[in-house]
């Protein structure tokens, strides 16, 4: 059985006494989850959802300047990171509107091959950035080879 716990008590609790969980991950993932929390600060609108994003975005944001060396390779990576996470979002939205009027055309299938082709500019990016820092922790992946036509 999982505690609930009201809104109102978890306001009065300090970030350490939050049910939450702490992991290891990469510096790669942990920027890649910083950009898209920047992106979702810039595009909810919803205020509740809104003042989740913006907790934990300020709780990684003070992990990401107090551990991560603040260089400029590392600032370009983060921004293209960043720059590839929105156009992720853009074609996520594209491709779940034409879900949602069934439109299964030619563009479906352009924008479900964008998602795949981006999110592995995506994986590269994240990997660049472990590389540089190194990060003794590597988010692996094996596709089927395919070549962009």
């Amino acid at each position: 059985m999982c505690p609930l716990i009201t809104q109102a008590s978890t306001q009065q609790l300090s970030v350490e006494q939050k049910n939450t969980i702490s992991i290891e991950i990469s510096y790669g993932e942990l920027i890649d989850k910083i950009t898209i929390l920047e992106i979702k600060t810039e595009r909810i609108k919803t205020r509740s959802k809104l003042i989740n994003v913006q907790t934990e975005l300020h709780i990684l944001n003070s992990i990401y300047y107090r551990d991560i060396p603040l260089t400029e390779e590392i600032k370009s990576l983060k921004e293209e990171l960043k720059k590839i996470n929105e156009q992720l979002w853009e074609i996520e939205d594209d491709i779940r509107l034409k879900e949602y009027n069934k439109e299964f055309d030619d563009e479906f299938i352009k924008l479900a091959r964008l998602v795949y082709v981006t999110n592995d500019r995506r994986g590269n990016i994240k990997r660049k950035i472990n590389e540089c820092l190194g990060s003794y922790l590597m988010e692996e992946k094996e596709y089927t080879k395919y070549e962009i036509s």
